[in-house]
């Protein structure tokens, strides 16, 4: 099949849609397929086409459910996308966000392929789509299927579209995480590591109740350290920092994905203290195929991936006393780490990206059996009025 991706976000920046896309991608090609990735492009780039990926139209950075969005809200690039689309004649265009403005709806708007979307996003409310629904309806119909990461985008995007959604999670690499990744040497001095991993000054990803978590974590494991990666302003928690008196915590900063593997392998637990708004929680994974206990808070994108006392411990949300409990728990209890260690690494496998890829090819295949025959059906009349 000759399929098209479609981003609504900059590749320039790291984000969980664009890196499911780049993982599809990959797999696609792997099987044989054809595939092209259509985005906007950053500032510092110029409208380019290089045979593979083809952005267009200069981004903008929008506040998105706790996040930034860099997306385009060019109207220019709707000539191209249509020159696009008939030039390359694609048997699938998949869309991921498929209503975010404004590269999607111009490509469904001219798309005359099988279209697929997937929705990634998990909030309590949306206020484009209740304001926007009357327009976004007619596009949300031009999906011939549905696809969203779990139950919680799911149900989010359904209370303003309703429809058939099959839901397929997101993927993770297990070659790249696992227990033969080397761990940090100077980190694995004897004190107990505990791991965060998310853009921290987010306010949705509750670095804030860790900070006051490790503050009691430390009363029965002084010697403990908190390891903090991702990007953000550590000046931010200063107080926190003082307030409580708190020593070895270390904000690393972003890192590369060899570093990042490396992390995960170096730390003893792995927390993840979001307060909502996570549609999945694909770091949950990471540590998970790292053979790694997790601590995260009880969220829907959360409960969908970690079942409580299998693969970690699941605790009530903005409560640093419940997050420190469970970290003390398990940090004390070496068989209780590799039990829970050794059930996420065999959960993550079923979450690798081949496994996924094929899902998705699945609904590809059974869409486009579907709608071909649809129009078929349609065409049907018009052949007997021809011959009238």
């Amino acid at each position: 099949m000759k399929i098209l991706l479609v981003s609504p976000f900059d590749f320039s920046y790291p984000g969980g849609v664009n890196e499911h896309i780049l993982h599809l991608d990959e797999q696609f090609q792997l099987l044989g397929h054809t595939t092209r990735v259509l985005s906007p492009r950053s500032d510092e780039e110029g409208e380019e086409d290089d045979g593979h990926f083809y952005k267009l139209g200069v981004t903008w950075p929008v506040p998105s459910n706790g996040s930034t969005a860099r997306i385009t809200l060019s109207p220019f690039v709707n000539g191209k996308v249509k020159d696009f689309l008939q030039r390359e004649d694609f048997d699938i265009v998949h869309l991921h966000e498929p209503l975010a403005p404004t590269l999607p709806p111009f490509v469904l708007l001219h798309s005359k392929s099988v279209n697929i979307g997937t929705f990634h996003a998990a909030r309590t409310s949306n206020f484009g789509y209740l304001y926007a629904k009357p327009i976004l309806s007619h596009f949300h119909g031009k999906l011939d299927a549905r696809i969203a990461v779990s139950s919680a985008a799911r149900d989010f995007v359904s209370q303003y579209f309703p429809g058939e959604y099959e839901v397929i999670p997101n993927g993770i690499d297990i070659d790249r995480f696992g227990p033969n990744v080397e761990p940090i040497l100077r980190y694995r001095d004897g004190h107990p590591n505990i791991l965060f991993v998310g853009r921290y000054n987010e306010s949705r990803k509750g670095l804030k109740y860790l900070l006051r978590a490790f503050a009691l974590v430390r009363q029965e494991f002084p010697l403990a350290r908190l390891l903090v990666v991702g990007p953000g302003t550590p000046k931010r928690f200063e107080r926190e920092i003082d307030r409580y008196e708190l020593e070895n915590v270390e904000f690393i900063g972003p890192v590369t994905a060899q570093k990042l593997a490396s992390l995960y392998a170096t730390c003893d637990v792995f927390c993840a203290p979001s307060t909502g708004r996570e549609s999945f929680g694909i770091v949950l994974l990471e540590a998970m195929a790292s053979g790694k206990p997790v601590v995260a808070t009880n969220i829907r994108g959360y409960s969908a991936v970690i079942r409580h006392g299998v693969d970690g411990l699941l605790v009530e949300r903005k409560n640093p006393e419940a997050l420190a409990i469970a970290l003390v728990h398990v940090l004390a209890d070496d068989e209780l780490r590799e039990r829970f260690g050794q059930a996420g690494r065999r959960r993550a496998e079923d979450h690798s990206w081949p496994v996924v890829a094929k899902r998705v090819l699945d609904i590809y295949e059974r869409t486009r059996t579907r709608v071909g025959r649809q129009r078929s059906m349609m065409s049907i009349p018009s052949y007997f009025a021809s011959r009238r």
